[in-house]
């Protein structure tokens, strides 16, 4: 077998993109390619002149204007600063025992260019790795390959519904340079169409790579409460969806888990729950989800691992519709291909005590995610075939 160079978010704080990574590595390993993670630095001088355009792309400030708000908003309350600390410390652990091996880092593009030559065939994982934030940088979407090596995208998403109409010619031109393209999404293959009217197979996620039973080989079971909880994941900012939360604790009279401040600084999220987490690694986290009584998300990864661990859920829309900046499309997508759109929070919806304890046809879900798996394996078979 040959070499794989792999292109993933490897130094993302993100509990799903973090076991995302893990699952591409393990799905690799099946068909005995020796790979590594590609390490790019792109924060050379010229590299910062000649994109300055980024400085009026939308996508690319608001990501930025989080990290900002964030650090600084943390900084007024001193002790919730150390306890995220904590929580980025044991996001390195696991970096450092789990994620790799890496390659050497490419400092500049034109280092990277030439480092691509290491590789028989390079690869970008999933998770939203083709958003409009990150055009410019010629990475991920494997803009720096030379033409000769071979270009995979495995289950890669946009992570929005439609691409910026100053991004479509780009868009197009990447697109069409990638000989085997899978994405995540309905919609990104509907993008696909639109722009090359090439077909792209709609991919599984590696996280859905791997049934419940699979992971619990990877990482065991372990429990950290004998009393049985709500966990509450949120990464959006909506406090109405908190207030549903606290609304479903008091009527159960559980104990309500929460891992707070992931993404953004929420105010109402000092008081929410009555055990704010921040000592969670993401094996924690999948525990958390593996051992609660009822789990409430807007997260996409959180409704994976409630799927795969056949928890009772409600999934919330992190995102206005409509809203321009949406990723609510992962979600709609995985909902539709597993007929679970019922599972999806919406004001209409007043019983929610009833919504959680509906049964979930979690027979049919995985016959529905086993038939998905070897359609993903099969394009992967395809792709990594040894010439």
């Amino acid at each position: 077998m040959g070499k794989l160079g792999v292109c993933v978010r490897y130094d993302c704080n993100n509990y799903g993109s973090m076991l995302q990574i893990l699952a591409t590595q393990k799905v690799i390993e099946k068909f005995g390619w020796e790979y590594e993670i590609i390490r790019y630095d792109k924060m050379t001088l010229g590299f910062m002149v000649k994109n300055l355009s980024r400085l009026v792309n939308p996508y690319f400030m608001r990501g930025k204007l989080m990290e900002f708000t964030k650090k600084r908003k943390l900084k007024a309350y001193p002790e919730v600063e150390r306890k995220n600390a904590i929580r980025l410390r044991l996001f390195q652990d696991y970096r450092e025992k789990y994620i790799g091996p890496y390659s050497p880092v490419f400092k500049g593009y034109s280092n990277l260019v030439k480092g691509a030559e290491n590789y028989d065939a390079i690869m970008v994982g999933s998770d939203q790795l083709w958003t409009p934030a990150g055009i410019k940088s010629k990475f991920y979407n494997l803009l720096f390959v030379p033409s000769h090596i071979r270009k995979i995208s495995f289950a890669t998403s946009f992570g929005v519904s439609q691409v910026p109409a100053n991004q479509v010619a780009e868009t197009t031109r990447y697109l069409n340079r990638i000989e085997y393209l899978s994405v995540r999404e309905v919609n990104g293959a509907k993008i696909v169409s639109d722009l090359t009217n090439r077909k792209a197979m709609v991919a599984l996620d590696p996280t859905l790579m791997f049934s419940g039973k699979d992971w619990e080989e990877i990482f065991p079971r372990a429990e950290y409460t004998d009393k049985p909880y709500i966990f509450a994941y949120f990464l959006g900012t909506n406090p109405n969806h908190r207030k549903v939360v606290e609304k479903i604790k008091k009527e159960t009279g559980l104990k309500l888990i929460t891992c707070p401040f992931m993404d953004e600084f929420v105010e109402c999220d000092l008081s929410f729950g009555d055990e704010q987490r921040f000592d969670v690694g993401p094996i924690d986290f999948l525990n958390l989800i593996r051992n609660a009584e009822y789990v409430c998300t807007d997260s996409f990864h959180g409704s994976v691992f409630s799927i795969l661990n056949h928890k009772k859920f409600i999934t919330f829309n992190r995102f206005d519709e409509g809203e321009k900046q949406s990723r609510n499309s992962r979600i709609e997508s995985l909902f539709s291909l597993l007929g679970l759109e019922s599972r999806r929070y919406s004001i209409n919806k007043t019983d929610l005590i009833d919504m959680l304890e509906r049964p979930i046809d979690y027979m049919a879900v995985d016959e529905s995610l086993d038939k998905l798996r070897k359609e993903s394996y099969a394009f992967l078979a395809e792709a990594l075939k040894n010439d």
